[in-house]
């Protein structure tokens, strides 16, 4: 069982009654999936690019359910590197060297993730069901959760926090597109998507109701759940009234654009001069 067509209709079925994990085909179609997902052969979420939905992201919900059902069909079990112990229903990440991969101890890469080529992960965490492009460097403390979708040629700075989005199956993961830059401390959650080459400020956080708000014009342009391609992002309060009186809430100001006449790397720097984006 190799194809969609094999697995998808088997995974559904344990999904509505998991009794049927006690089948065998089923369970072998779950554990299938999952080393499909480990081996970068099947993917959460991926980008669509047909007509009226051109540019967006489609969310694999069968995928999703081979995942939780992995965690039914796995037992605990004590894992050993070294002179560290954990007792986990599953396993680390194996074949690093031949993936191409540069894990930096003490990180953790679940098995079920998938890491091109090229991919750096400093003591951070990837979570099973994730996905990481390659060129980007999930820095010191930095955690990439369940089923997030990060690009190529990213850096995830220290401590960040993109959250993993698991049930319900049919709810978009996190999407971090190519090029992305996210500073220290930015939490990221909810199925939110970062376009292509956007800058993050330091401590900016993004929920599916947080205010991304660009403030470049001279209008107020409002956005929820997404941040457009190549914005540069800080953190911003804007006011609310409630009962006992007006406070403060978060939201993310967009206060600019990197400049489309440099190449990346320059952008990206010139983008932290030009607006004094901490990160």
């Amino acid at each position: 069982m190799n194809r969609e067509d094999d697995l998808r209709p088997l995974i559904e079925a344990a999904y509505r009654d998991r009794a049927l994990l006690k089948d065998p085909a089923h369970e072998r179609a779950v554990l299938r999936a999952v080393e499909l997902l480990d081996q970068g052969e099947l993917r959460v979420a991926e980008r669509r690019d047909d007509g009226a939905e051109a540019g967006d992201w489609v969310t694999h919900a069968w995928v999703k359910e081979a995942i939780l059902l992995y965690f039914a069909v796995r037992g605990m079990e004590r894992i050993t590197v070294g002179p560290f112990e954990f007792h986990d229903k599953i396993p680390l990440k194996h074949g690093l060297d031949r993936a191409g991969v540069r894990v930096v101890p003490p990180g953790v890469v679940r098995y079920g993730a998938f890491l091109e080529p090229g991919t750096i992960v400093m003591p951070g965490y990837v979570n099973i069901g994730a996905r990481v492009g390659s060129g980007t460097m999930v820095d010191t403390w930095a955690t990439v959760g369940s089923c997030a979708q990060i690009g190529k040629d990213c850096h995830l700075s220290g401590g960040v926090g993109i959250g993993g989005v698991l049930e319900p199956p049919g709810a978009r993961p996190v999407i971090v597109e190519d090029g992305v830059f996210i500073g220290s401390r930015v939490v990221v959650v909810e199925g939110v998507v970062i376009e292509h080459e956007a800058v993050i400020g330091t401590g900016v956080v993004l929920t599916s109701s947080t205010p991304v708000i660009d403030v470049t014009g001279s209008e107020v342009v409002e956005w929820k759940g997404r941040v457009p391609a190549r914005s540069v992002v800080i953190p911003g309060v804007r006011p609310k009234r409630f009962p006992a009186g007006e406070f403060g809430v978060p939201c993310a100001l967009i206060i600019g654009q990197r400049s489309a006449s440099t190449d990346r790397k320059v952008s990206l720097n010139a983008a932290l001069r030009d607006f004094g984006v901490p990160v």
